[in-house]
């Protein structure tokens, strides 16, 4: 994929949740919540600082984060929809 984004911006790809629980119950997808899971794709470069220096990124390709629920812009690129959000919308790093 050649996409690259700017600034301090995270590509990140959704991990889908489990579509039955513990015990068997599946879930019909009209109950699903979108996931606050995902893989990292690509990072920025990082921000600039009031000096001009850029600050790099915590964030690198293939961490598993958790983000907000409305976090990020959805966008779809090559067929696989992706999203789009600033490093200050992860809340952690998944180990």
């Amino acid at each position: 994929m050649a996409f690259r984004p700017l600034g301090d911006r995270v590509l990140v790809k959704r991990v889908e949740e489990e579509t039955t629980t513990k015990g068997g119950i599946i879930i019909p997808d009209t109950a699903k919540e979108k996931p606050q899971e995902g893989e990292v794709v690509a990072v920025g470069p990082g921000a600039r600082d009031d000096k001009g220096v850029v600050q790099p990124l915590d964030l690198k390709a293939g961490d598993r984060i958790l983000f907000g629920k409305w976090s990020g812009t959805e966008i779809k690129l090559e067929g696989t929809e992706l999203l789009i959000m600033k490093e200050s919308d992860v809340l952690g790093v998944l180990s």
